[in-house]
Order: structure tokens, then sequence, then C-alpha cells
């Protein structure tokens, strides 16, 4: 009984005197700040305010009030300006821009300030500056102002985009739905996005919270680089949804300085028409993997209208830049110097070699559409994407497709010259059933027959049977076979041995050059099997 009793008051005695764990307390976690970082990028941001004269027409006719009416003096005062014809509204819009020289050069986007009458700068202390409009360049959505501060002005530096790497971290200043100065910080989501703003989109998206208001804002990187101009955004609710675009440095800063230095923009063109590479015609090309913009056309009178570049070239690099699709070939000439010797390095036959090239100067919006794909291109889904600024429309357009018959001319006679039609139980030779299509040859009549310019040479197409491999890949009554597997085609029976003898060396698909009435040149990979 001593014992247990010993035993309790001893483990008692031992409860007793046990240490006791002082609580520390709960430390804060998150993630690093940027405060310190952004504190002294703040005063470099600015608020772009424009207003714009808008003529108001009238809303029907005034309403009649009789002689003597007790309410004519009040309409009479009510309605006295609009007899006069319509009145001048003024609309007001707010966006974004930053400043990149002490001395006032701020950049924005164009869709901030397009049309407007007078424009003004508000610093992050709340003064304010008229700006002036040095350039614009519609194609980037990208323009340049000057202010005319009386002292320097805090500036920030470009970064290198190319440097950026998909989720590394991002802090976007901006003005969004007009509250002035804010903050926000996220990711880059991904980079090279094609979002059919214009014909050199090559936007990084992210998804620090932009939104209307923060158009024309810089997207900096860790080091307090801009390297991106926030510009759209895909948005159902017109808010941040946490995808949004920015124009890289690597595009917009030769863009800035040429409109800093010029007041335009001094783009490259290398004057040739071009085209995906699709499988097919990898395939039949024997390249491997499809890659690169496949040359359809040689522009005449452009600068290599005499050489070193052919129709059915494909482009795999330019100027040391890789060409994987036709957009990165638009880009990149666009960026190049003019009247420079640059490496290209093509595909022809199979075989890489490199040639030399000289740009000349991108003139117009009609030169332009030289560079363009001959291919249909997609059309922008415009119920989502749209500028992040004022609301505007974006004013940049998509690359200009070349065109092509939309109304062929009336089929041939039944019969008229030799028919490759699709196999028919076995009871067709087998020259035939490839691709679908009745031949003939363009003869004086033809052309007449047929309006095909007298510079395109080949074999007509004067018949494509419904449902067809030639249907299938968008060829048409009136247009003409010029090249089959690179060889110049002269009659109907070249084009069906020839196509034979691709089949017959187990190749899956026939490369075509075909062009319309006009000359207009694509290239076409047809399946055989």
């Amino acid at each position: 009984m001593s014992r247990t009793i010993l035993s309790a008051f001893l483990m008692g005695t031992a409860l007793a005197v046990s240490p006791v764990i002082a609580q520390q307390p709960a430390q804060a976690q998150g993630p690093e700040s940027v405060a310190d970082l952004a504190s002294g990028l703040l005063g470099a941001v600015v608020n772009i305010s424009t207003s714009q004269s808008v003529a108001e027409e009238g809303d029907g006719p005034l309403p009649q009030v009789p002689d003597g009416s007790p309410f004519q003096e009040l309409f009479e005062d009510f309605y006295k300006n609009r007899e006069s014809g319509p009145s001048n509204n003024r609309v007001n819009s707010l966006g974004s821009g930053f400043v990149i020289d002490p001395t006032g050069f701020i950049v924005t986007n164009n869709h901030v300030i397009e049309n407007a009458d007078d424009i003004e700068v508000i610093f992050s202390d709340g003064s304010k500056l008229k700006a002036k409009l040095i350039g614009t360049d519609t194609k980037t959505d990208l323009s340049v102002l000057k202010v005319e501060p009386p002292q320097p002005l805090t500036s920030v530096k470009f970064g290198d985009s190319r440097k950026m790497r998909i989720g590394d971290w991002v802090m976007a200043i901006g003005n969004p739905f007009g509250l002035g100065g804010s903050v926000t910080v996220g990711i880059i989501s991904a980079s090279g996005r094609n979002i059919n703003a214009g014909p050199y989109d090559n936007f990084i998206q992210t998804d620090a919270a932009i939104n209307k208001g923060n158009s024309g804002g810089p997207l900096f990187n860790m080091s307090g680089e801009v390297i991106g101009i926030n510009t759209a955004i895909i948005s159902p609710s017109g808010g941040s949804i946490g995808i949004g675009f920015a124009v890289p440095t690597e595009l917009a800063q030769n863009i800035v300085n040429q409109l800093i230095e010029f007041g335009e923009t001094r783009r490259g063109w290398l004057g040739v028409r071009i085209q995906p590479v699709s499988d097919e015609v990898a395939e039949s090309m024997k390249i491997g993997r499809a890659r690169g913009a496949l040359i359809s056309g040689i522009v005449e009178g452009g600068p290599v209208a005499t050489g070193p570049i052919q129709v059915g070239d494909i482009i795999t690099s330019f100027d040391g830049r890789p060409i994987s699709e036709t957009r990165d070939l638009t880009r990149i000439v666009a960026e190049s110097p003019i009247g420079e010797p640059l490496d290209v390095v093509i595909l022809r036959d199979g075989k890489e070699q490199t040639v030399k090239v000289t740009l000349g100067r991108l003139e117009n919006d009609e030169v332009a559409s030289d560079e363009t794909e001959a291919e249909t291109t997609q059309e922008p889904n415009e119920e989502e994407t749209a500028p992040d600024g004022d609301g505007q429309e974006d004013p940049a357009t998509p690359p200009t497709d070349q065109p092509m018959p939309e109304d062929p001319a009336p089929d041939a006679e039944e019969g008229a010259g030799e028919t490759i039609a699709p196999q028919d139980e076995a009871s067709a030779p087998v020259t035939e059933g490839l691709i679908g299509v009745e031949l003939s040859n363009l003869d004086d009549a033809k052309r007449v027959s047929f309006s095909i310019a007298e510079g395109v040479e080949g074999v007509l197409i004067t018949r494509v049977l419904p449902g067809s491999k030639a249907e299938g890949k968008g060829l048409k009554v009136g247009e003409v076979i010029v090249e089959v597997a690179q060889e110049f085609m002269k009659t109907p029976k070249q084009v069906a041995e020839k196509l034979t003898s691709i089949k017959g060396e187990g190749r899956r698909s026939g490369y075509l050059m075909i062009a319309d009435k006009d000359g207009n040149l694509r290239l076409v990979a047809v399946p055989l099997e």
C-alpha cells in the first residue's frame, strides 16, 4: 500500500517538475516581397489620358409646340442648339505608358492614343504634361510620345525578352480602370503566342493581372528591366482571368528606336510569297519533319526576283535565326537590316544550302501582302481577344492572304483532255486513279476561254471530280498545274506519268505547283493513296 502511494507521489512530483516549453510566435510565410523593386519603378510608369472630338448627330425631328403654348419657351431653350446642326462632344480614354529616356520619350500602345486630339501624360506624383505623338506602328500596336519635362524624368531600360523562360517571375505596372499606378505579379505562362492581332504576332503570355487601362504599360523582369509592353487580354467578362499578352522587347525595341529616329518604321522586304510546309509537302520533298517557310512565288521586281531564292525552296534559317513556321519568316525579315548581305539557309531538292540575300525596304501594305501566307490563316476570336486598354478596337489586322479565285470558269466539255479519275473497281488503267481531275493542254483557245494570263504555262485543270483528293486540297477548274515534284509539266500525259512514277517510289503524296489564272502560285501536296 505504501509503495502505491509512493509511486503516485513520485509520478506527481515528476510531472510537477517537468520543464515547460514556451510557444514561439508564428512566423509569416509567403513569396519574396517585390516592394523594393516596385518602388524604384513606379515613378517611370505613367497614365495616358486622351480626348477626342466626336460629332453628335440629332436623335430625330424637333417636337412641334403650338404658338402661345406655356411650354414653347422651354422647348425653344432646350433644343435651340440642335437647330444649328450636329454638336461635338469630347470622348476621354485612359491607358498606360512608361518613360524610356529622361528627356521625355514615352512608349505606349497605338490603340491608347489612336485618333486622339489631345494627349496628356500624368506622372506618379500627380504632375501633368502635354504629349506630342512622335510615331506609331499599327502592325505591332506601338507608339512613342514626347513630353518636355522641366527636369530629367525617372526612366526604365529595355531588357532582353529572349532570355526569359516560361515560369520566370514578371511584374506588371499600369493604370487599370483609371485607378492609377497598380502593381501585379505573375509568371510567364507562354511565349511566341499568335493571337491574330497583326502580321508580326510573337506575344509573351502572362498570368500577372492585366485589365483595361493597363494597355501600354510595362512588363518587368525581376531585375527591373522592361521585357514586354502589355497589349491585350483574353476575357469573356472584360476583367483579368489570368491570360494577358505583352509585345516582347525583342520585337518592340527596334520599332521604338525607329519611331524615335525616323518617325516611322523601316522594315525589311524579301519579295516572296510563302505558305506553310505541311506534313504531306515535307514527305513528298523528302525533308523529314515539316518545318520552315515554303516559297510559293517570287515578286517581280523584288529583292530576289533574279535569285538566289527559287519557287519551291524551303527557308529554314534567316540571318542566323531559325524559321519554324511562316510567321517566323515574316517577322524576322521585317526586323532584319536593309541593304546588307544576309545568310539564308534553304532546302532545295532535299538538300540544305546557304545563300546570300539583300533585303529591300517594305514600303506599304500592298507590298506587305507579298510576304504573307498563300493559304488561309485562322481568323481572330473577336469575342475573346481584345486590347486591355480603354475598350477601343484593336487596329492591327491579321496577315492578308493571297487571293484565290472564288468563281471558277465553267467546266469544259465532257471528255475534253485526259482524265485522271479515281480508281473505279480496277477498271481504270494504272496511270489513272490518282487525284481526281480532268486535264487539257493549255492552248490559245482555252487561255482565252478561262481568262488565263499570258505568262502562265502548264497543264489546265478542266474538271475536279466531287469528293476527290484534288477537291479536298482545294484544286479548282481553270487553275494550271505548273510543276509536279519540281518538274515542269507540258501535257496531261506527263502529269499522269509523273504522278504514277512518284506513287511507284512509295511516296504517299504528289507535290504540285498550282497557278491561278493571274499567275499567283501555291504549292499543294495531294495524297496518292
